[in-house]
C-alpha cells in the first residue's frame, strides 16, 4: 500500500497552534457566558402581552451616553 506523505511545514505547525489555543479559549470562556445568576434570573419581569416592553433602565442609560458626540 502506499501512503501518501505529509508536508508539515513550520508555518502550517504554527498556524495549527495558534487556531487550536483560539478554540481553546473560546470553549473556556463559552459555560461561564451561558451562566446566569438566580437573582438576576429572578429579577427579571415577564414580557407584556400587547408589547410596550421597553423602559429606560439603568443599562439603556448608560448606552445613551455612549452615542453621544
Amino acid at each position: 500500500m502506499n501512503q501518501p506523505t505529509r508536508n508539515l511545514s513550520r508555518r502550517t505547525l504554527f498556524a495549527g497552534a495558534g487556531t487550536a489555543g483560539a478554540l481553546a479559549s473560546v470553549a473556556a470562556l463559552l459555560p461561564a457566558s451561558k451562566v446566569v445568576p438566580e437573582a438576576a434570573a429572578q429579577a427579571l419581569k415577564p414580557a407584556p402581552e400587547r408589547g410596550g416592553g421597553y423602559t429606560l433602565s439603568a443599562h439603556v442609560q448608560q448606552y445613551y451616553k455612549t452615542t453621544k458626540v
